[in-house]
């Protein structure tokens, strides 16, 4: 693994065509940012807090980065250590090897991974979005070989498509038309780790391999969800935004049949261990509107009868 965390620079300052530039002033209580050895380079992270504190990781969504976690974690009690990564091909974590698929499987080894080089044995999992997925999913009930994905890298690979560059405002007003859910200043802050600044424009971080999610994502059976969690000790919260989640990137789901099934499982099984929440906003409530979600995980991170996760 070698070292836990070393030196990292930060994440390049970008200035906008419309108002003023500079730097940014770092996310308040970021102690420091993180560079985890892994076979294929490194994955980055950023941690808030004292090392001596109980553990948070901090799981991102797909295609965003540990950005995300800014505006809400100055928010949440003190006395936890917060640890956002970017998940491999995401924000300033190194792609994978050519000929590596992404598969849902090696994110949930992702965070085996810098659970291991951070030492931690117990710890709390917050995960927005598809970070939420994959911290609550086992690697032993993944599937082992996906055909599609393997054929999708492989095609990628073969395309040899030059990396586009455009300019700042170019690349904002891009993400804003591909993610209606995010408003302008939290595109900048996701954009802010999740491009580089060349001479010419700015440059998107992320793997173009990961851009297309149906070809990574491992679903399994409801019979092995229900089993899962009946083996689950921890307590969970799930936090549902009114607008979230549903009509983000995708049509026709409105069909919240499968939501249900997930929610009715968790709290016939797990019981006074189940914690479900609605609060007003988007799929990017954490971000957009913080202090909504905020109040919901302060409570529960502080809750004297919690079980942290351990993997």
């Amino acid at each position: 693994m070698g070292e836990a965390t070393c030196a990292l620079p930060s994440a390049h300052p970008l200035t906008w065509d419309r108002g003023g530039g500079g730097a940014r002033r770092p996310p308040d209580g970021l102690i420091s940012e993180l560079k985890l050895a892994v076979p294929w380079g490194h994955i980055a992270a950023k941690a808030w807090g004292s090392h001596q504190s109980p553990p948070v990781l901090c799981l991102h969504g797909w295609l965003d980065n540990a950005n995300s976690f800014d505006r809400i974690i100055p928010l949440l009690p003190k006395d936890f250590y917060y640890v956002a990564m970017d998940f491999g091909g995401h924000g300033l974590s190194s792609h994978y090897s050519p000929g590596f698929p992404y598969d849902h499987q090696n994110f949930v080894s992702e965070v085996r991974r810098v659970v291991a080089a951070l030492k931690w044995n117990r710890f709390s999992l917050l995960g927005h979005s598809f970070g939420g997925t994959v911290g609550g999913m086992e690697l032993e009930n993944m599937l082992t070989y996906k055909r599609r994905a393997i054929e999708h890298m492989l095609q990628v690979e073969a395309s040899e498509k030059p990396s586009h560059v455009v300019s700042p405002e170019e690349m904002l007003q891009g993400f804003l038309k591909n993610n209606s859910h995010v408003g302008d200043e939290c595109a900048k802050l996701l954009l802010q780790r999740g491009t580089t600044q060349v001479a010419t424009g700015l440059l998107l971080n992320r793997d173009r391999r990961i851009t297309r999610p149906e070809y990574y994502f491992n679903f399994i059976s409801r019979e092995l969800f229900v089993h899962s969690i009946r083996k689950l000790q921890a307590r969970v919260l799930l936090i549902k935004a009114t607008q979230g989640y549903y009509d983000v990137r995708r049509e026709n789901d409105a069909n919240m049949e499968l939501m249900l099934f997930v929610t009715n499982s968790l709290r016939s099984i797990l019981k006074e261990r189940f914690q479900y929440v609605q609060v007003p906003g988007n799929h990017y409530v954490h971000m957009n509107q913080p202090q909504h979600t905020a109040g919901v995980i302060s409570s529960f991170l502080l809750s004297k009868e919690r079980i942290r996760a351990q993997l």
